[in-house]
């Protein structure tokens, strides 16, 4: 795949600068718009043509479309692709680079709704009974384990504000702990008992690594701040001793912690709150959640389902 064209690293930075968006989310935009490039130098059949040609229109971002589906992507996958090129020719309009934005007419394709992979009650027992019983070898990797789990579950963490936690972002003594997710946006989100626990346990084993020259609150046996990669392999393991857990993903906790506090009865105000998300539709996927155990209770104990 060719360079991006000046135009994207453009777009890029403003969204670095204006949104502060993360790196992951950077990297996503500039893969997605690269493929745009790509296909459009295919679709107009020439090397030289600008963003500002009049066939670079609402016909060929559907073009566009046609073509991810051609190449296997799912339709989420798509909508996204279209979402940011939605959002540079928005860039580019906006700069006066091109006299319309061709996005605006074009439908992102429908999604089917889908439940976010969650873990039941009875399945998370399982999995800290499991990390629990690990963690009492008094071994780093069990100690940091069991803590990653009851961080990402008992408090609703998005992988890189896990990743991205220091040891001092937790104050034991109010049983808080500071967050910061997307757009370097921080939040303040309650911390369990179990979490206070499992980190008392898991600072001994840090010490011992001569941990004394980072920050990170999650380490590796050398010393240095624990990769993401090693976080998502330790809880795919660790879900694995689940039977309806095993491939799920660290953000299947995120979704269980926020699945299991509507089904308790959490307003979704508040679950808004503590995932961090920016609007309450985001968050709307937990009533679906619920609903469908409200179903499944109906079904189970009114006499006329039957």
């Amino acid at each position: 795949m060719s360079e991006p064209r000046p135009e994207i690293a453009e777009f890029l930075r403003h969204l670095s600068d204006e949104r502060q968006l993360s790196p992951n989310t950077l990297r996503a935009y500039e893969r997605d718009l690269s493929e745009l490039q790509a296909f459009l130098g295919e679709y107009l059949g020439r090397g030289e043509w600008s963003w500002s040609d009049p066939e670079v229109d609402r016909l060929a971002l559907r073009s566009f479309l046609g073509w991810c589906g051609r190449k296997g992507l799912s339709r989420r996958s798509t909508a996204r692709r279209l979402a940011a090129a939605r959002g540079f020719f928005r860039f580019l309009h906006g700069e006066g680079r091109i006299p319309t934005n061709p996005g605006r007419a074009v439908r992102a394709p429908k999604m089917d709704k889908r439940l976010p992979g969650h873990v039941t009650e009875r399945e998370i027992r399982e999995v800290f009974v499991a990390a629990e019983q690990r963690a009492a070898e008094n071994t780093l990797a069990g100690a940091r384990t069991l803590l990653v789990l009851e961080l990402l579950y008992g408090s609703g963490l998005r992988l890189a504000e896990l990743h991205g936690l220091d040891v001092d972002d937790i104050d034991t003594r109010t049983g808080q702990m500071r967050v910061t997710g997307k757009g370097s946006k921080q939040r303040i989100v309650p911390v369990t008992e179990a979490s206070l626990r499992a980190l008392e346990r898991y600072l001994l084993r840090r010490s011992e690594v001569g941990a004394r020259g980072t920050d990170a609150l999650l380490v590796n046996a050398r010393g240095g701040r624990l990769s993401t990669r090693s976080i998502q392999s330790a809880v795919r393991g660790s879900l694995d001793v689940a039977a309806g857990a095993r491939g799920l993903s660290t953000h299947a906790l995120r979704h269980t912690f926020a699945t299991h506090l509507v089904e308790a009865g959490a307003d979704l105000l508040t679950v808004k709150e503590l995932l961090g998300h920016v609007s309450l539709s985001t968050t709307r996927v937990y009533t679906h959640t619920s609903r469908e155990r409200l179903l499944r209770v109906y079904r189970d104990a009114h006499p006329r389902t039957e």
